[in-house]
């Protein structure tokens, strides 16, 4: 007996250490295969990290990109309205210009008549002046011949006087 106990003996150590070297087989397979899932779940845990962190910066950029674009927008309104209102101003003035162009031909056609009759009566009164001057010049000469008479019948006059004041002397002597 003690050889069947040895050869059991002996069988169960065998069978021991097949059963130990499948356990450690196995063991290293289920070690492999965690040490492989934790390395996995570290990458994904980083990846998922990154992501969050990239998730945050988004949400931040989305941010203030709709802040940017509420901004634009208003500023887009309002430089619509100026648009309007300076186009607006744009239309006004060109119709005050072309008032005023027309005003202007008015004016200057205006100017231009009394341009045309003030150069019609300087003529004219060139032509009265010369006329003047002949007239002035003819009752000057008139004057002239008028005193020339009148200092002629002076004269006539002054001799006729003192022919006659020195002929009753004589006479008032005659006598």
């Amino acid at each position: 007996m003690s050889r069947t106990l040895t050869w059991i003996n002996l069988s169960g150590v065998l069978l021991l250490t097949v059963l130990c070297a499948l356990q450690w087989r196995t063991n290293r397979a289920l070690n492999l295969d965690v040490n492989s899932l934790e390395q996995t779940r570290q990458t994904q845990s980083a990846r998922l990290d990154e992501q969050a962190a990239t998730l945050c910066g988004l949400t931040s950029d989305l941010g203030r990109f709709r802040d940017q674009l509420g901004a634009t927008t208003l500023s887009q309104k309002d430089t619509e309205t100026k648009l309007r209102a300076s186009e607006h101003l744009a239309s006004q003035l060109a119709r005050e210009r072309d008032q005023l162009k027309d005003a202007i031909a008015q004016w200057t056609a205006a100017v231009a008549a009394r341009d045309e009759r003030l150069n019609e009566a300087n003529a004219r009164i060139r032509d009265l002046s010369a006329k003047l001057n002949n007239t002035v010049a003819k009752y000057n000469a008139l004057v002239a011949s008028h005193n020339d008479l009148v200092q002629q019948l002076n004269d006539g006059r002054s001799a006729t006087a003192g022919a006659e004041k020195t002929a009753p002397t004589s006479a008032a002597t005659a006598h």
